[in-house]
C-alpha cells in the first residue's frame, strides 16, 4: 500500500486555524478549536497559536482569501510552527495549495482524527476500519502527490503509440483494490461479530450499549458497574474496540453491558461509515445508556453530537437513560454533588469514580427491563425440577423460592420456553 499523504516524523508545533462563518456563533467556533487543541494534544503535539478567520463565504483555492491566508502563514513562521491544523475540513487541492504557500505541514480535523484512530487501533477489527478510513481519505488526494514519476511511455518499436498510464491511476488503482480487499475482510468480521450475537442470544439475555461523546468516561462507568479492567485514560479516544461484560443488578437479573467507541463534533463520514461493525452494538442493544461529562461547560453541546450520530446510525427509536457522569466535580447548593435522579425521566447523575449515584442507576435499569420483558411468575413442582434446572441454565430466572407444593419462579421466559412452563403459570 501506497502511503500518500505520509506527513513528517518531526511535527511538534502546530498553529491551529478556526474559520467562522455568517451561521457559526462565536462561541461554538472557540469551543470547536479547543477540541482541536486537545484532539492535536493528544497526537503529541504542541499547539503554539490559534486564530480565527472570519469569512463570508470559501474561496476555491484557500478556502480563506488571499490575505489572511498570508498573516497565518507568517504568524505560524514567526511562532516556529511546523504544522498548520484547520478546524474545517480543506479540498485536496487546498490542502495543497496551503502546503505549497507556506512550506509547512496542514493538515484538518478529519486527518488528525484519523491519525489518533491510528494510533490506538488495537485488534484486528479497529486495525482494519482504521485503514479503511486512511485509504478513502487518501484516495482523492493521490494528485500530484508523484511528481517524480508523473507518466510512463507507452508503446514501443519505431513509433510511439502515445502516454501510457499516468503514474496516478497506477496509485488510483492500488488504492481502490486495497479499499475493495477491506471491505470484504470487514464483512468477515461484521459475520463473526454476528455469530457471536446470535450464541449470545440463544441465551436471552437482555443487552445496554454505553453511548456517549468521547473521553465522557464509558469505559469507568462499564468497570464500576461490572469489575471489568477496560483501559481509561483521560484522553480522547482513549478505546476504539467494543467490550461486553456481565452485570448483575439488584433483582438478580443478568445483563450484558457494551463498551462502544466514543463520538466527536464533525467526526468524519469515512470513520462512522467504517466503524458501523462496532457502532451497530448501539442499534441491536435493547437499552441504551448515555453518557455525559457533567463537568464539561458544553456538554448539551456533546449531548446533541451523540444523538446525532445515533440518528444516522438508526439507533434513535431506542430507550435512552442518560448518566450525567463526573458529578463528583460538580458541586451542588451545600458544596456537595447531589447524586442520583434529577427529577427528569431517566436522568441521573452519577460519579463512576466514587460510587455515586450507580445504586439508583442500577436499580433503574432493572425497572426498565421489567417493563421491557415478560416478567411472569410460575409454581414448578418439585417433580419438575429440569424444567428449573432449563431456565437458570437460559438465564431467565430472576427471583426463586422453594415451597411445599413447588418451586416459585419469577423470571422473564422467551417465546421458545413459554410453552414449557405455560401450565404452570401462576
Amino acid at each position: 500500500m501506497i502511503e500518500v499523504r505520509e506527513k513528517p516524523k518531526m511535527v511538534e508545533r502546530a498553529y491551529l486555524v478556526g474559520v467562522q462563518q455568517p451561521a457559526d456563533g462565536e462561541d461554538t467556533i472557540r469551543q470547536l478549536l479547543t477540541e482541536l487543541a486537545e484532539l492535536v494534544n493528544t497526537l503529541g503535539i504542541a499547539v503554539i497559536g490559534s486564530t480565527v478567520a472570519r469569512i463570508r463565504e470559501p474561496a476555491p483555492r484557500l478556502f480563506l482569501g488571499s490575505g489572511k491566508a498570508a498573516d497565518i502563514i507568517a504568524e505560524a513562521k514567526a511562532l516556529g510552527c511546523d504544522c498548520l491544523a484547520f478546524d474545517v475540513e480543506l479540498s485536496p487541492a487546498q490542502q495543497r495549495n496551503w502546503e505549497s504557500e507556506s512550506g509547512v505541514c496542514v493538515i484538518d480535523r478529519q486527518e488528525v482524527i484519523l491519525d489518533i484512530f491510528s494510533e490506538r487501533a488495537r485488534t484486528r477489527e479497529a486495525v482494519l476500519q482504521v485503514a479503511l478510513a486512511r485509504a478513502e481519505h487518501s484516495l482523492p488526494r493521490l494528485k500530484n502527490a508523484w511528481t517524480h514519476l508523473s507518466r510512463q511511455r507507452g508503446g514501443g518499436g519505431v513509433t510511439q503509440r502515445g502516454e501510457g498510464e499516468a503514474q496516478i491511476e497506477l496509485d488510483s488503482r492500488m488504492v481502490r483494490q486495497r479499499i475493495a480487499r477491506l471491505k470484504r475482510e470487514l464483512t468477515d468480521v461484521v459475520r463473526h461479530r454476528d455469530t457471536q450475537r446470535k450464541l449470545r442470544e440463544r441465551v436471552p439475555v437482555p443487552t445496554a450499549a454505553i453511548v456517549g461523546y468521547t473521553n465522557a468516561g464509558k469505559s469507568t462507568l462499564l468497570n464500576a458497574l461490572t469489575g471489568a479492567a477496560v483501559l481509561v485514560e483521560d484522553k480522547l479516544f482513549a478505546t476504539l474496540d467494543p467490550t461486553t461484560r456481565k452485570c448483575a443488578l439488584p433483582s438478580g437479573q443478568k445483563i450484558l453491558l457494551t463498551d462502544t467507541v466514543g463520538f466527536v463534533r464533525r467526526l468524519p463520514h469515512q470513520l462512522v461509515d467504517a466503524f458501523k461493525a462496532t457502532l451497530e452494538e448501539a442499534v441491536v442493544a435493547d437499552i441504551l445508556i448515555h453518557v455525559l461529562d457533567a463537568s464539561n461547560p458544553e456538554v448539551e453541546q456533546h449531548a446533541e453530537t451523540t444523538l446525532a450520530v445515533l440518528k444516522e446510525l438508526g439507533a434513535a427509536d431506542k430507550r435512552v437513560l442518560t448518566v450525567y457522569n463526573k458529578f463528583d466535580r460538580v458541586s451542588g447548593d451545600n458544596g456537595k454533588p447531589a447524586y442520583g435522579t434529577n427529577g427528569k425521566p431517566d436522568t441521573f447523575r452519577v460519579s463512576a469514580v466514587t460510587g455515586g449515584g450507580l445504586p439508583t442507576l442500577l436499580e433503574s435499569l432493572d425497572d426498565v427491563l421489567r417493563e421491557q420483558l415478560n416478567v411472569r411468575e410460575f409454581l414448578i413442582p418439585h417433580e419438575h425440577y429440569e424444567i428449573v434446572a432449563r431456565l437458570h441454565a437460559a438465564g431467565v430466572v430472576r427471583h426463586e423460592r422453594a415451597e411445599d407444593d413447588g418451586i416459585h419462579i419469577v423470571g422473564s421466559i422467551p417465546p421458545r420456553l413459554t410453552g414449557l412452563v405455560e401450565r404452570f403459570a401462576v
